[in-house]
């Protein structure tokens, strides 16, 4: 049977960590209601930056660049925006980046992006064919700091695991500093990642997704189209519990602070978590892997850290 390895128990406290806290721009009336209080209490973890992402076939625009510096004015934490290349021309994808330089953000993760759903991807002849060729283009307009995403179960397009490291290398070699990984929920699988990434020579630093399970349905679907799987002894955890209730959170809760204990007693020193917009259970996971809040979100600015 498969079950995540022992880690040491929550008597011993872990070895000092950081973390970066992934959002998304609220869509709805009523998420914009709840997204500032959410992100108010995230903000007293400390995060070495938020990231706001952008969706399939959005360079920003579409809310990513407001809320990015909104966070900016609001909590005065670095931001990391989205930028991707999926379907739009150079002249588009250029005309942001030197739209986020201007207004001080410094830090942009650099993704090709989803084509619409159901679509095969396809460059544009007038754009940005894949990342690597979008970090060049953006190391040509500033001295942006850039991160780039790895996928330790490899990512879906890719004909092989050997491709998609041999890409990652080329991200790094064409100029971005950190690579962040897609979520994975076994360890090994993500230490042997990080183990091949070094073997590569991939000398920026990896640093692991944790996605919280906020509903194990709903996230047991996005995990079979973004080709992150499930293991075994997952599943059973989750088996017949309600997402409603408070035994699910305490699951999860538990889950992905067993996880980031793991990876910190492996020698991680900074994690990102994805969020969801949603404080309670990240605020929980990280109390539990011994990472509490520290003062309130008005106290912390970091301006000028790398936004």
């Amino acid at each position: 049977m498969d079950h995540p390895r022992p880690i040491p128990p929550l008597a011993e406290p872990p070895p000092p960590f950081e973390i970066s806290i992934e959002l998304f721009p609220p869509r709805t009336p009523e998420a914009k209601a709840r997204f500032w209080d959410e992100v108010a209490r995230l903000a007293t973890l400390r995060p070495i930056f938020f990231s706001v992402t952008c969706g399939a076939g959005g360079t920003g625009r579409d809310g990513t660049y407001p809320t990015v510096l909104e966070i900016r004015r609001r909590f005065g934490i670095p931001v990391a925006a989205h930028l991707t290349c999926a379907g739009h021309s150079r002249e588009d994808v250029d005309e942001l980046a030197r739209a986020y330089w201007q207004a001080g953000v410094r830090h942009l993760v650099a993704l090709r992006g989803d084509p619409p759903k159901g679509e095969r991807y396809v460059p544009r002849p007038d754009g940005y064919a894949y990342a690597v060729d979008l970090v060049r283009g953006l190391r040509a307009i500033a001295p942006f700091e850039i991160s780039v995403a790895g996928y330790p179960e490899t990512h879906p397009d890719a004909p092989s695991p050997a491709f998609d490291l041999e890409n990652v290398r080329r991200k790094v070699e064409a100029g971005a500093v950190r690579v962040i990984g897609q979520y994975c929920f076994d360890s090994d699988v993500v230490l042997r990642y990080r183990d091949a990434l070094v073997r590569l020579g991939v000398e920026a630093p990896f640093v692991p997704g944790i996605m919280p399970v906020h509903n194990f349905a709903q996230i047991r679907r996005f995990s079979e189209a973004c080709g992150a799987s499930i293991p075994r002894w997952l599943a059973e955890l989750f088996a017949d519990v309600d997402p409603r209730t408070p035994v699910h959170g305490m699951i999860a809760a538990a889950v992905a602070a067993e996880q980031m204990r793991r990876l910190v007693a492996e020698g991680f020193r900074h994690l990102h978590i994805y969020a969801l917009n949603r404080a309670d259970l990240t605020l929980a996971v990280c109390r539990l892997a011994g990472l509490a809040p520290k003062a309130p979100a008005a106290a912390h600015s970091r301006e000028g850290g790398g936004a």
